[in-house]
């Protein structure tokens, strides 16, 4: 996993292959298939790696809001290595499981703050949907002045999770 990210992000290779990655950490073919059927198996699992350890960190942050700072924080500082990613020709498979992942940090926020008891779960899977590719959405075209209105933008963000704020731009009276 380490040789395949520093093939992609440090030598800005675009494709790489099974060769590039086990002449890369001097192992056989035969031990990277022992541990993954292929590239994409190997991005997928170290992402799910990534994953577990950055919602293992929110959860450390102290309430909801803290933890969906420590996660604008840490998509803002990871923004320049995902788009070397998603430029590489695996650039489908980290977005799926960028969007996966953020899905399952909005589910904790969820269960952490009791939210949307009263929805099926079937909406609730919706709502997480929409809250994982909004935030991907914001960081897609993140600028220097987000970074400046972050505190404002994670109040904003964490306000239209917890539903105080409903599209159209009025205040709820929860």
């Amino acid at each position: 996993a380490e040789a395949a990210r520093k093939l992609i992000l440090e030598k800005k290779v675009k494709k790489i292959t099974v060769k590039d990655i086990v002449e890369e950490c001097q192992i056989t073919r035969q031990a990277f298939y022992y541990h993954f059927e292929g590239i994409p198996d190997l991005i997928q699992w170290s992402m799910e790696q990534g994953t577990r350890r950055l919602l293992e960190e929110c959860k450390e942050q102290g309430g909801a809001e803290a933890a969906l700072k420590y996660l604008f924080i840490f998509g803002i500082n990871a923004m320049p290595d995902v788009k070397k990613g998603m430029a590489s020709n695996y650039g489908k498979e980290l977005e799926r499981t960028l969007v996966q992942g953020a899905y399952e940090l909005f589910e904790g926020i969820v269960e952490q703050e009791n939210l949307y008891q009263n929805y099926s779960r079937q909406e609730l899977k919706l709502i997480l949907r929409y809250h994982s590719r909004a935030i991907l959405g914001l960081f897609q075209d993140w600028t220097p002045e987000d970074t400046k209105n972050l505190d404002m933008i994670v109040h904003e963000v964490y306000l239209i999770l917890i539903g105080k704020i409903i599209p159209g731009g009025s205040m709820t009276e929860k």
